[in-house]
């Protein structure tokens, strides 16, 4: 599920999906599939480590976003 496909899935679920999808090529989604061929992932812990970093600068950047706009709507 992607916001391709369907624009109802919120902002920061798509983000997550992408990142989990570029580092962890065998995942195509991040919801529950009830089986444990699609649910579990062997991955290595340098992928666990490079999606980390990216999730963390996602939310550092939305972070800055979101303080720039509380500094500007202040004035």
């Amino acid at each position: 599920m992607n916001t391709k496909t369907n624009p109802t899935v919120a902002p920061s679920e798509a983000l997550l999906l992408e990142i989990a999808t570029k580092h962890f090529h065998s995942i195509e989604t991040l919801e529950t599939q009830n089986s444990d061929r699609f649910d579990f992932h062997d991955v290595a812990v340098w992928a666990i480590r490079a999606a980390l970093e990216d999730a963390y600068e996602a939310g550092r950047i939305a972070g800055a976003k979101a303080m720039l706009a509380a500094a500007t709507a202040a004035r």
